[in-house]
């Protein structure tokens, strides 16, 4: 058994992610666990994350460590959906540390920019899917944009705590997943200095 990490794009729309370091014929790769979007319960103004289900669905994977994305309003965003979203990002912190999970809180700004994404939605998920392609189930909507962002959390989370780190030659092997408007995130990636 390898190192377990679960990555955590949080909010009532976020989801979370788990993934394993495993040692392979070529070396240690990543392997994908689970995924899956925030549990919730109720609707509408009432809806909130189902702290219980989401225990439950990181017990089944035990991980050894959590990176969750830092939370900040967005600008122009109402008070009432600020609070809603920050009381969501609330229960899944305190779920994450209940479980006994060592956690760190990752700027937004840091992970994507390991990875040369913006705020480009679509880009965070084709680059999932090419860094993961066994998980293209799990990404086949636009709107799994959120799922790939939990994925690539918990993938820069054990890039930063095992020291190993997603060179452009891992890029180059996966660039033959991506076409069209997506390859140009593996050139992105290509082109920064070593």
């Amino acid at each position: 058994m390898g190192l377990k990490i679960c990555g955590i794009d949080p909010g009532i729309a976020g989801a979370a992610a788990v993934i394993e370091f495993v040692d392979g014929v070529d070396g240690i790769a990543p392997k994908l666990l689970g995924v899956t979007d925030i549990p919730i319960l109720g609707t509408g103004a009432k809806t909130r994350v189902d702290a219980i289900e989401l225990r439950n669905w990181i017990e089944v994977y035990r991980p050894d460590f959590a990176g969750v994305e830092r939370a900040g309003s967005m600008p122009r965003q109402g008070v009432a959906s600020s609070f809603k979203y920050g009381r969501s990002v609330g229960v899944i912190e305190a779920v994450v540390a209940c479980c006994g999970i060592p956690m760190v809180l990752v700027e937004p700004s840091k992970w994507k920019r390991a990875y040369h994404l913006n705020s480009d939605k679509e880009a965070s998920r084709q680059l999932a899917i090419g860094l993961f392609p066994h998980a293209h189930g799990d990404l086949n909507l636009k709107k799994h944009h959120q799922r790939a962002e939990a994925m690539l959390i918990a993938l820069y989370m054990a890039n930063s705590r095992t020291g190993t780190v997603l060179t452009t030659d891992i890029v180059d092997q996966y660039a033959r997943a991506f076409s069209g408007p997506h390859r140009d995130v593996a050139e992105r990636m290509k082109e920064q200095p070593k």
